[in-house]
């Protein structure tokens, strides 16, 4: 078969797969209006709202990601009993995403980011959250979940997404990565710097420049392949992890591997492309790398489509999902 025809097939297997997402979970709630004018108490735009929105964040928009591209995502996470935690729950109903991974408790709040936009443009960012890690009884609670649905469902690959929320911490990193290796599920994680070091025997990791150089406290200019490359094999070496997949912004991805004795580095450049918005850029990506992790497809394809993924959701202002039918036409188109 020709590469057109393997793409599309690949693309029609991920409707099989089952991924499991296990991370901080937010609500973007979206506040858009028009500014017409300055406010008289200070020298600050005043926006009109017109309208509001709410839209799953964090952990979630991996999950979307997930549907998005076919799949069944498994979504594992804690929630507040709170107003926002029913609208996260009524959200999830609203795209047919099952919630019976979820934990709610009365101890922790439901984490917010409030996003004002005007005239299309984001003005402010407020963020009610907490970032305490979960307190004990949560955390059984949720790892009870995790291995009620490893045994009843075949999960095909496992997501950790971290937001530095709680949710994740050591113990629970190690205990699902143990579970995940003894049933040969490959495990993919988006990291942040609290946990940084703690996804040892993960398959593939993927962090961004700016994490890479804080996570291996180094600093070099992001055009430095040298450095870049020094710094990435001494990640992947440290985790002892099958792939790193660095995320390099507007220079496109790197990953690499070592296959027996041999080092495998590849970059794939950015695609020239109209940017709205970055955000969520990093969930997209996570997303579709762990659906061609389960579907055992080589570095390259791991790499080549989950950046042409990551760069059509910079098209969208807001966190958005991918558009499967329009991330395989640009797969097809570019080859």
């Amino acid at each position: 078969m020709d590469k057109h025809t393997n793409y599309k097939k690949l693309f029609e297997e991920f409707n099989k797969l089952t991924i499991m997402i296990i991370g901080d979970v937010m609500v973007d709630s979206y506040l858009w209006g028009k500014v017409e004018r300055i406010s008289p108490e200070a020298p600050i735009p005043i926006v009109a709202l017109r309208k509001r929105e709410n839209r799953m964040g964090g952990a979630a928009n991996v999950a979307m990601n997930i549907k998005s591209m076919g799949a069944k995502p498994v979504l594992c996470s804690v929630i507040g009993e709170d107003d926002k935690g029913s609208v996260f729950l009524d959200l999830l109903k609203k795209e047919k995403i099952e919630s019976y991974g979820v934990v709610r408790t009365a101890g922790r709040i439901t984490t917010t980011k409030f996003r004002i936009f005007g005239n299309s443009t984001q003005m402010l960012r407020v963020d009610e959250e907490v970032e305490e890690d979960l307190a004990e009884n949560d955390h059984t609670h949720l790892l009870e979940n995790i291995d009620r649905i490893l045994l009843s469902e075949k999960i095909d690959a496992i997501i950790f997404q971290d937001y530095n929320k709680g949710v994740i911490n050591p113990v629970l990193i190690r205990e699902v990565i143990d579970r995940a290796t003894k049933m040969n599920i490959p495990v993919a994680v988006d990291p942040k710097k609290k946990n940084f070091y703690d996804f040892s025997g993960v398959t593939l990791f993927k962090p961004n420049l700016k994490e890479l150089k804080e996570g291996m406290k180094v600093e070099f200019d992001h055009s430095d392949r040298d450095l870049l490359l020094s710094a990435t094999q001494a990640l992947r070496d440290k985790l002892n992890c099958k792939y790193i997949l660095t995320t390099l912004s507007e220079l496109g991805v790197m990953i690499s591997m070592k296959d027996s004795l041999d080092e495998k580095n590849i970059f794939i450049p950015a695609h020239v492309r109209s940017i709205s918005d970055v955000s969520g850029a990093g969930d997209t990506v996570i997303s579709v790398a762990a659906l061609c992790l389960a579907k055992q497809c080589s570095p390259y394809e791991i790499a080549y489509i989950s950046n042409l993924a990551g760069g059509l959701v910079c098209e969208e202002v807001g966190v958005a999902p991918v558009n499967k039918d329009k991330l395989l036409k640009e797969v097809l188109a570019l080859l």
